[in-house]
């Protein structure tokens, strides 16, 4: 019983051995996580200068083709669930503003060549605000929007 043990032991420490050679030669690097990170979008103070920084524009053409899920009324700023679905062809990225949070730009996702133009994921929202789904597809941008109230602010409020 005893050897079973140490042996089941001493796969566990060759194998994580061997995973940790193998990412310190740089053979198991994640290379889109390492892509450059858009620190001056993220770090923006207004939805201009964040669509210009992550963009390199800000100017947005409204579109009936997307469409945002987003609560009316979220209980709750810290966690507020957001999709986005786009039936615009060849969909490049789409973005999620918060428009009065201190750092309008909460997510950036780039869309593979033949991906479903579709995301969902979880925000903060310091107040009350539009939420803006920005959809980059032939290099135009497409937009819409929706009204969120926030009832217990998630950035810090």
């Amino acid at each position: 019983m005893i050897d079973m043990k140490r042996r089941t032991f001493l796969k566990g420490s060759v194998a994580a051995g061997a995973i940790s050679a193998a990412m310190g030669a740089g053979l198991l690097t994640p290379r889109m996580v390492l892509a450059a990170w858009p620190t001056a979008a993220f770090e923006a103070k207004t939805v201009d200068s964040a669509l210009d920084a992550l963009m390199g524009s800000h100017q947005l053409e409204g579109s009936d083709k997307i469409s945002i899920r987003a609560p009316d009324i979220a209980e709750n700023g810290a966690v507020v669930p957001i999709s986005v679905e786009t039936s615009i062809a060849n969909p490049e990225s789409i973005s999620i503003i918060a428009e009065k949070n201190a750092s309008p730009m909460t997510a950036s996702f780039l869309l593979g060549t033949g991906a479903q133009g579709f995301v969902s994921t979880r925000i903060k929202m310091g107040k009350t605000s539009s939420v803006i789904a920005v959809v980059k597809a032939d290099g135009k941008l497409y937009s819409t929007g929706k009204e969120v109230k926030v009832t217990i602010g998630g950035c810090g409020g």
